[in-house]
């Protein structure tokens, strides 16, 4: 029992060196997971929502229409309303989606800083005021999109930046210091330091198997040392009953 407990110990203690650092980053970042609600984390309290409005049915052109000037077969279509007017979002069987003005069959015009300041504060909640927006191509890895895309920074606690279409003007996502605290802590979480978003690899398969290795071993140590100590009290106990 005593060479069991021997290597159970330096088993325990040289993985626990190993392991302990990412243990504490797991531990820190399912805090920091539970701590703030994740609301917050996508600004949604930023976001203002928005009415509901009649499509104009009437100017829109028929898909077959919009289809046939366009050049795509697509394998998927959809009629939308945005806050530069309708559009047909058409979704071919290879490639990107393709957003099209569907009063006309064409691209949208392209936008300039005043109207994209314009649909940024007119979806934005609260008081503060956006900055110079920027056009990013390609854009930022955090809004997980391909494209260019217009990015609008407001001066409000969380440093919220929202990201708009170029095309149809709708903020498509939010960012903020929330979110990219929130993320950091993810990443450290799950070890995906380049996407974020991949559990399975086996950095972090290997380190769990290591973590499962300590809490086996602690339970071996726990088990012989309350063995050894419950017959350290016997043999007292028995001690003390021969005692005169």
């Amino acid at each position: 029992m005593m060479k069991v407990l021997r290597y159970s110990t330096q088993i325990h203690k040289w993985i626990g060196l190993v392991v302990g650092v990412q243990v504490l980053f797991w531990v820190a970042g399912g805090l920091v997971m539970t701590a703030i609600p994740i609301e917050t984390v996508r600004s949604e309290h930023r976001l203002k929502q928005a009415s509901p409005s009649a499509l104009p049915v009437e100017q829109v052109l028929p898909l077959s229409a919009v289809v046939q000037s366009a050049g795509i077969a697509p394998s998927r279509a959809e009629l939308k309303n945005t806050q530069r007017g309708p559009a047909w979002v058409l979704t071919p069987r290879d490639g990107e989606p393709v957003t099209l003005n569907a009063t006309t069959g064409q691209p949208f015009a392209a936008m300039d800083a005043n109207e994209v300041t314009a649909l940024a504060k007119a979806a934005y909640r609260g008081n503060a005021s956006p900055q110079m927006p920027v056009l990013l191509d390609p854009a930022p890895k955090e809004t997980g999109r391909d494209g260019p895309i217009w990015r609008v920074d407001f001066n409000d606690t969380e440093r919220t930046s929202f990201y708009l279409s170029p095309q149809t003007g709708e903020v498509v996502t939010r960012r903020s210091a929330v979110w990219r605290f929130y993320d950091f802590f993810w990443r450290l979480h799950i070890l995906d330091f380049k996407n974020g978003d991949n559990f399975n690899h086996p950095l972090l398969v290997g380190l769990t198997v290591l973590t499962l290795s300590i809490v086996v071993t602690g339970f071996i140590l726990l088990w012989i040392r309350l063995s050894r100590d419950l017959k350290m009290a016997r043999a007292v106990r028995a001690a003390r009953r021969k005692a005169p």
